[in-house]
């Protein structure tokens, strides 16, 4: 990091040290997460496509949930809240409220993973009572052991008491500083935050009133419905809250490695009220399929989510903009020229960029999910993995990995191993989600399955400048294969930078943006006007559908019953009959119809 070694700045680590050692534990966290999801990743990609196969499609189930919830849960979450501690004690300059506390949340949500995770991993193991193959969504009436919803219940805690842990050092802060603006970054963490609180209401009351009541006997069945509903009431602000340390970073970070600075503070913080206030009233879109459900309902729930466009668009013009003002100060020039003047060998520059690009091409496919006729063509298809995959498994994963090598020897004083080997993984990464991305997308509008070990492709006729089923197979496996190659170089790139010689003045300070936060109104600040306002609308979006639903079939539908979900292995048993014994017994279980 020549770059940083020439300022003589101190770094993160020299000035609150007991803070770093949270953040650093957290992001270890994460990375064992992501080392563990992508070995699941690599077994389902290669077991689906039928490219390798070492398991029995009774276990390609638990494979999905390990895999699901390590890198949408785990991986992400265990990020977040390393990257907001440091943006916090940061941007607040000053050490948290109390270190003990810290560690505290850190430890909750350590218990938890630990909990849920044992509790998938079980299912390889059929003579214990362990099994948690509900996959990341725990759809009911599939059932998983007490000891999952325990886990999740445990971990959402910790979430909210790190929260409390950032809200607590603002607060001392402004009781320092009464006149001043919130920094930029903690006003990103808090208003994200304040977000987290309301979607989690609707996972909190589906586990620890429902689900986990439910797995331990104390009541008998439960309303599939109503539980899915309250699922996606978090499950859809939860993409967000993945996202948006994402956006801290673009925002904050990305300009200063680009060589300038941030366009627009005020833009920057129009942005996270939007996401604050449209975040939540949106989640019955992944819900237009349920029958239970109005359609005018449905409805309003894409219209909400269709105004989730604006702070998307502010964002990708706002980040360009200081990235061309970065390579303008660099000595770009020209309409198109200064795109060359970028730090592209920085790997997180590029990493950042590339998922950025990602991102935008992820927002299109997202434009056809929550369009309602549309969506019946690719809902439950491979094109929802696909778009999942630009979006999270991308835009947020891709700069996660990016935003490390720029702040994880800032954390620990020690250089990065291989800047090399860092530029090679992002690229690496990039190829390998957009083979893989794009098979799914196409195979999706063919109507190929989602999750399903044993997918049927008689019938389909694909057009010829698609490619084959053959083709799009080993597209979507060779690029499973090149996304696992690129976790490894990523982890062991941050393992090994652990052996580099300690250095001081690896610090890399963040410029203030060309238009301050003093350019926009003082409301933006206003945190209880916002969060008043989010609360409002997630009423007037959910109120009446979860009347209508409760109203229906009860807070808890006496008719439902525990479905585990099995198919038997390949070699025992027709696919084409397992899955349509399946659909069958789903179909009684949630809706009474035989199909």
């Amino acid at each position: 990091m020549g770059s940083a070694l020439e300022t003589g700045t101190p770094s993160f680590v020299d000035r609150f040290p007991q803070e770093a050692s949270v953040v650093k534990a957290a992001l270890t966290s994460s990375f064992i997460a992501l080392f563990l999801g992508a070995v699941f990743g690599i077994i389902q990609g290669l077991h689906r496509t039928d490219v390798f196969r070492f398991l029995d499609s009774q276990y390609y189930y638990t494979v999905l949930t390990a895999h699901g919830v390590l890198m949408v849960v785990s991986f992400t979450i265990f990020f977040l809240v390393g990257i907001f501690t440091w943006a916090v004690v940061r941007s607040l300059d000053r050490p948290v409220e109390d270190i003990r506390y810290t560690w505290a949340w850190y430890g909750l949500m350590v218990v938890g993973t630990l909990m849920a995770v044992v509790a998938i991993l079980g299912g390889f193991v059929p003579s214990t009572e362990l099994s948690a193959d509900v996959l990341y969504t725990f759809y009911a009436p599939l059932q998983a052991h007490p000891l999952f919803y325990g886990g999740l219940a445990i971990f959402i805690i910790g979430t909210w008491l790190a929260g409390a842990d950032w809200f607590r050092s603002w607060y001392a802060w402004k009781q320092e500083h009464p006149d001043e603006r919130i920094p930029l970054q903690t006003f990103m963490v808090l208003t994200t935050m304040l977000m987290w609180y309301i979607a989690t209401i609707g996972i909190a009351i589906a586990v620890v009133g429902f689900l986990l009541p439910w797995s331990l006997g104390l009541i008998e069945s439960v309303n599939p419905l109503l539980t899915r509903t309250l699922f996606w009431f978090w499950g859809h602000p939860v993409v967000y809250f993945w996202l948006m340390p994402a956006y801290l970073l673009w925002y904050t970070v990305l300009p200063s490695i680009s060589g300038g600075r941030l366009f627009s503070d005020p833009l920057a913080r129009v942005v996270f009220v939007l996401f604050l206030l449209l975040s939540t009233p949106v989640g019955i879109h992944h819900q237009y399929v349920d029958p239970g459900i109005a359609e005018g309902f449905k409805l309003i729930a894409m219209t909400n989510t269709m105004f989730l466009l604006l702070p998307s668009l502010l964002t990708a013009f706002t980040v360009v903009a200081s990235m061309e003002h970065g390579a303008r100060q660099r000595g770009g020039s020209g309409l198109f020229g200064w795109l060359r003047a970028l730090p592209w060998r920085n790997p997180a520059f590029t990493g950042m960029a590339l998922a950025g690009l990602m991102f935008a091409a992820g927002g299109f496919s997202g434009m056809i999910n929550a369009g309602m006729n549309i969506n019946y063509l690719v809902h439950n298809t491979l094109w929802v993995p696909g778009h999942f995959h630009l979006t999270v498994g991308t835009a947020v994963a891709l700069t996660f990995m990016a935003a490390t090598y720029w702040l994880w020897p800032q954390l620990t004083n020690k250089p990065l191993f291989s800047r090399p080997i860092a530029l090679t993984q992002t690229v690496v990464w990039f190829v390998g989600m957009a083979l893989m991305s794009n098979a799914m997308h196409v195979m999706g509008l063919f109507g190929v399955p989602r999750r399903t070990a044993e997918p049927q492709y008689e019938g389909f006729e694909f057009v010829a400048s698609f490619g084959s089923i053959t083709e799009l197979r080993m597209q979507l496996a060779l690029g499973a294969t090149l996304l696992f190659i690129s976790t490894v170089l990523f982890v062991s790139n941050i393992a090994l930078s652990t052996g580099s010689p300690t250095r001081t003045g690896l610090g890399q300070p963040l410029p203030e943006p060309l238009s301050p936060a003093a350019d926009s109104p003082e409301v933006l600040d206003n945190l209880k006007l916002w969060f008043g306002i989010a609360m409002v609308l997630v009423v007037l979006a959910y109120m009446l559908p979860l009347a209508s639903i409760v109203g229906d079939s009860g807070i808890i539908d006496r008719g439902v019953s525990a479905a585990p979900m099995m198919i038997e292995s390949a070699s025992g048993l027709n696919p084409v009959t397992a899955v349509t014994e399946a659909v069958s017994r789903l179909s009684v279980a949630i809706v009474g119809v035989v199909p």
